[in-house]
């Protein structure tokens, strides 16, 4: 049996004659690194309204997200408050951009020390295995995605940190409306990294109403982003396609031409995010929202990129284990909630986004070949 994680009177001790009650850290079970607090122990979170801005840790910030949304909460809130974290070392030129720390979310102790020691407030957990990954490799999925998942709860709510997980178009299955898809519906997804998010946004919006947790989650689409290589998703075709056709002239789709699936671009992506995150809390009717910009398939957004590169040469050769994890996926979101409730408004359709990725992608083909 295991022996629950006791709190010191203190953190629990009503508070004088206001009619209020103290929030209730929630209890660990020991595990084999026993995560036991001394019995001295003072609690003091800084929350963002105690400082000019706010402290943030980004989990997996060497994925497709972490370091664009490093870039843009710098430029917000001054470089050396946002602290990029991964079990990876970085780039020369992630590491020289600003704060950079290993952290190992399966390490609880590890992580509640850069909590601690860097007076964090948001934190942005983007620690993942994404889905055709996670398929290849279900014990490691579990582990990240869920084990996890459950140290960052812990940690934010013992802290009062705002937390922010995102989640994903996989966390709906082929028994979910599919076009378009609502915030709230059945969802039983069949792939790991589904199961995983759908336990995300219970666990966050339950952490939310049992311990007053500020937890915030968007359901991301497909994300299409230049500046990092595609990771093992099955929206990942949408950004292959452009290095291919600049590499080699040439671009294999591993799904069937008419999959229709929901898009956006990695810089709305991004926006979305920080515009949740700053979303006062009485806005919020919901603690997961979906977010929309594009939805289109493989041939449509081909078609799209041969008005910039008419020699390019597509083929289909369907990878079924994707194909699969597609065709249980929306194919467009109902995003009506979130533009209701917190004003949120897509920038870029389909045309501006593929030139977009054109153009920096080429810049960064010429720097390339200038060095």
């Amino acid at each position: 049996m295991p022996v629950a994680r006791l709190l010191p009177r203190a953190a629990v001790r009503a508070l004088p004659s206001c009619g209020c009650r103290a929030s209730v850290v929630p209890l660990r079970p020991q595990s084999t690194s026993p995560r036991q607090l001394p019995a001295d122990a003072s609690f003091h979170s800084v929350s963002f309204s105690d400082s000019e801005h706010p402290r943030v840790l980004i989990t997996g910030g060497l994925g497709q997200l972490g370091v664009g949304l490093a870039k843009l909460l710098r430029k917000r809130f001054g470089k050396d408050n946002v602290i990029l974290s991964d079990i990876r070392k970085p780039p020369d030129h992630v590491f020289s951009s600003g704060p950079f720390i290993y952290s190992d979310i399966l390490d609880y102790k590890n992580l509640r020390e850069i909590v601690v020691n860097n007076r964090i407030t948001w934190l942005i957990h983007y620690s993942a295995l994404l889905s055709a990954v996670g398929e290849a490799n279900v014990p490691l999925a579990r582990a990240v995605n869920i084990t996890g998942l459950h140290n960052i709860l812990d940690i934010a709510a013992e802290h009062s940190l705002r937390l922010f997980v995102p989640s994903t178009i996989g966390a709906f299955g082929p028994t979910s409306p599919r076009n378009p898809t609502p915030d709230l519906c059945i969802q039983r997804p069949r792939t790991i990294y589904g199961v995983s998010k759908v336990h995300a946004e219970l666990m966050g919006e339950y952490y939310h109403y049992r311990y007053g947790l500020d937890f915030r989650c968007l359901r991301y689409p497909g994300i299409i982003s230049a500046d990092s290589q595609p990771g093992g998703g099955t929206t990942d075709y949408a950004v292959q396609i452009f290095h291919d056709a600049i590499k080699s002239g040439k671009f294999q789709c591993n799904l069937r031409p008419d999959t229709r699936l929901p898009m956006m671009y990695l810089d709305d992506c991004l926006k979305a995010t920080l515009d949740v995150m700053e979303a006062p809390a009485e806005a919020l009717t919901m603690r997961t929202y979906n977010i929309n910009a594009l939805s289109f398939t493989p041939e449509e957004l081909a078609q799209e990129v041969l008005k910039h590169m008419p020699e390019l040469q597509v083929t289909y050769n369907v990878d079924s284990v994707r194909q699969a994890i597609a065709d249980s996926w929306p194919m467009n979101f109902d995003d009506s909630n979130a533009r209701r409730d917190w004003g949120w408004k897509h920038d870029f359709d389909l045309p501006e986004m593929v030139t977009a990725m054109f153009n920096f992608l080429s810049s960064e083909a010429r720097a390339a070949r200038a060095n």
